[in-house]
This record gives structure tokens, C-alpha cells and sequence, in this order.
């Protein structure tokens, strides 16, 4: 399905570079328009939702899709023992390229990452696709809901020690080996609490504390950390649902499409509502926002699968295609390279830049880095998708 490869260079393209597009437009001339767009183009500091808060978890319900039109080929080759090899195999490669993506072992431990985005990516995939080999489809969507529940009830009814260690994002260069050890923080308790849901003080952030290893995003937590997986594999899982429904025979493309909505727009409308008593917090990966992120997200593939593979309009896609087919290997090089946007630095930064802005308009030399980088990264992902390079994990 073309509309697959598209959506997932869709969501590519604001990650390596789409969104300093818009907000180099914001800076150029601001409006109403471009400073909402550009708001868009950053998460929420905590509870809430912006089209930004919907690039990763777009991702995890692409690959839940995924899951669906590539398992039975490789159960009709391998067996359910040989798949199940297979999938963690591929897990593990996947997690080693996200230790890899952080710096890998170029610190000494602890300031090794061993969370973030492709880790997560990792244990999401082993999952829900072990899930899809070893249980049947009511049972897959089971645990899914049963995640969803099970994460709710812990974040609001489990006890921790009432202590508050939130912290500022580590940069890159900072070491996290000296800071205060987990049994000194928590021995600053004076009791317990339950429910609560701010920064540094939640159950979730409680677990990364005490039992998440190596090099955290903010020094004793993470937006990626240990119980939070458990909502991500239901975000996976209801890739995996929307899926099944693109591969029922029974029914027509148009009907396929039109579900998707319906239940895209049933699935924004549940998680709001669950939201006001479990509130929408991407860095939580909380139940009603997966049942947001994932609403939208059914949407956006219910609009890409109709134009592109029922309409057959596909000639506007094709560069999301190229950038689709390589996601992996674009997120990488985006990482290595220091950005595309780095190298469009060399090329059109410096006097160039000075001359846009000076003769042309305020704002316009940051503007043409930005189209610059984005099209340096569609010329990289056509030459790999020309030459028939892929990278296979």
C-alpha cells in the first residue's frame, strides 16, 4: 500500500526538518496563522495536545499497521517459532541502533542511554507483534485495552514516596554520573501519595527513578521510561486494528476509508473525555492520549489510504514515499550528520543568509536554510529509493 510508505515519510518530514520550515515562516512575517502553526511545531511542556505531540506515536501505529501486512508472509515461511526469532532478532537491532543513535558507549557508564525513541520503537515492535503471533485477534486487543487500563489504575491509585525530584532536560555534554543517588532522594520522603500526576512527582517518573538504568532525558526520568511502554504497546496495537481492517476482503476501499474516520474521530472523542479524569500527557504516554494521538492517527491514514491507493492520486506523495521507505536511515543520518539543516548551513548560511535577510526580507535567510535541508534530505532519500537501498533491521 503506497498510502503506508507516505504517511510514515509524512511523519519523516516534520521530524528532520518540517517544522523549522514553519517556524522560520512564523519568524519571517508573523500572523495569527503562522505563530498557531508554529506553536504546533513544539509539545506541550505537560498536559495538552499539538500536532507535534502526534509525530511518535503516528510512527508506533505505522508500525502496527506494518505488522499486519508483513506477519503472515513471514508466519507462512518461518512458523510462529521461527517468527518469533525473527522478531526478536530485529528487536534487538533496533534497540542496539537506539544506544548507538544516543552516543553508544562513548561515556563511561552510567551515562549511557539506554531509552529514547528507536528503544522505545524496540519494545514496542517485540510486543505487540509477539502478541500478533501468539494470540488470536480478540485476544490482541484485549491486552491492548487491558494495558490501557492497567497503566491508568497504577498511575492513579498506586502508592509512592511523596517526593518531587523534578529536573531540567541533561544536555548533551553534561554528565548525569554524580547526581544524587535514587536511595538519598527518596529516603527525603515523608510518606506516601497516590494520584498525582505532575512533572517528577507520578508514579511513572517514581518507577524511572528507582529501576531505570544508564542515562535519563531529564537526569532521573524520561519521556520514554519503563512503565510507559506498557500505553506505547497499545498505541502499536491499535496500528495493528486499523490493519486488519485495510486487509479485510469484504470490503471496499471507500468503506475502508470512511471506518478509519469514524473511528479516528470516536477515538479523539473518547480520549478527550477520558482526559478529563486521566489528563493528555504525551510525556506520561497516558491512556487518553494514546486514545488521541491514536484517533488522529487513524484519521491522517484513513485520508492517505483513499487518496493514494483508492483515488490512485499518488504523484503528490511520491517524495514521502522516498522518505517513507528509509525512515530509519533518515532518523540516523539526521543524527550523524548533526542535521540535515547543518549541511544547508554550509551551503546557503553565512553571507548568503545575510543577503536574504537584508535584501530580500527579514527572516528569509532562515527561511531558505530550512528548504534547503529539507531538500538536501528528499534528494538523500530519492537517491537511496533510485538505487533500490534499503536498511533492513
Amino acid at each position: 500500500m503506497v498510502s503506508i510508505d507516505a504517511l510514515r515519510g509524512f511523519d519523516m518530514f516534520w521530524i528532520i526538518g518540517g517544522d523549522l520550515l514553519v517556524q522560520a515562516l512564523n519568524g519571517m512575517k508573523p500572523t495569527p496563522v503562522t505563530r498557531f502553526l508554529a506553536t504546533q511545531m513544539d509539545h506541550c511542556d505537560w498536559a495538552g495536545f499539538r500536532f507535534y505531540d502526534l509525530i511518535f506515536p503516528l510512527f508506533l501505529f505505522i508500525v502496527g499497521v506494518s505488522i499486519v501486512l508483513s506477519m503472515d508472509r513471514m508466519l507462512a515461511t518461518h512458523e510462529k517459532k521461527g517468527a518469533l526469532v525473527r522478531i526478536a532478532r530485529r528487536s534487538v537491532l533496533l534497540f542496539v541502533l537506539g544506544i548507538f543513535y544516543y552516543g553508544g558507549v562513548s561515556r563511561p557508564w552510567p551515562d549511557v542511554a539506554l531509552s529514547g525513541v528507536l528503544p522505545r520503537i524496540a519494545l514496542c515492535y517485540f510486543f505487540a507483534a509477539s502478541l500478533y503471533v501468539l494470540l488470536p485477534r480478540k485476544g490482541v486487543v484485549a491486552a491492548g485495552m487491558l494495558c490501557l487500563a492497567v497503566y491508568w489504575g497504577l498511575l492513579m491509585y498506586a502508592p509512592f514516596p511523596d517526593v518531587t525530584f523534578k529536573h531540567d532536560k541533561v544536555e548533551k555534554n553534561q554528565s548525569v554520573s554524580r547526581a544524587e543517588a535514587p536511595a538519598v532522594i527518596l529516603a527525603q520522603a515523608a510518606g506516601t501519595v497516590r494520584g498525582t500526576l505532575e512533572e517528577g512527582h507520578n508514579f511513572a517518573h517514581y518507577v524511572d527513578l528507582r529501576w531505570l538504568p544508564g542515562r535519563k532525558r531529564n537526569l532521573y526520568y524520561t519521556n520514554e521510561g519503563l512503565l510507559s511502554t506498557m500505553p506505547a504497546v497499545a498505541t502499536t496495537i491499535l496500528g495493528m486494528t486499523a490493519g486488519w481492517w485495510l486487509t479485510a476482503a469484504r470490503r471496499s476501499g471507500r468503506q475502508k476509508a470512511g471506518w478509519l474516520l469514524a473511528a479516528g474521530v470516536a477515538g479523539v472523542l473518547l480520549g478527550t473525555l477520558w482526559g478529563l479524569e486521566f489528563p493528555v500527557i504525551k510525556r506520561l504516554w497516558t491512556s487518553s492520549y494514546v486514545l488521541v494521538a491514536g484517533g488522529y492517527s487513524a484519521m491522517l491514514l484513513g485520508v492517505f489510504y483513499l487518496v493514494a491507493d483508492v483515488w490512485q492520486v499518488r504523484g503528490w506523495c511520491q517524495p514521502f514515499v522516498w522518505m517513507g521507505t528509509n525512515a530509519i536511515t533518515l532518523y540516523l543520518a539526521d543524527n550523524i550528520l548533526d542535521g540535515f539543516t547543518s549541511i544547508a548551513d554550509r551551503l546557503v548560511g553565512g553571507n548568503v543568509q545575510q543577503f536574504m535577510d537584508t535584501y530580500v526580507a527579514h527572516g528569509a535567510g532562515r527561511l531558505l536554510i530550512a528548504l534547503t535541508g529539507l531538500l538536501v534530505a528528499f534528494l538523500f532519500a530519492r537517491f537511496l529509493y533510485v538505487r533500490k537501498i534499503f536498511l533492513r533491521v
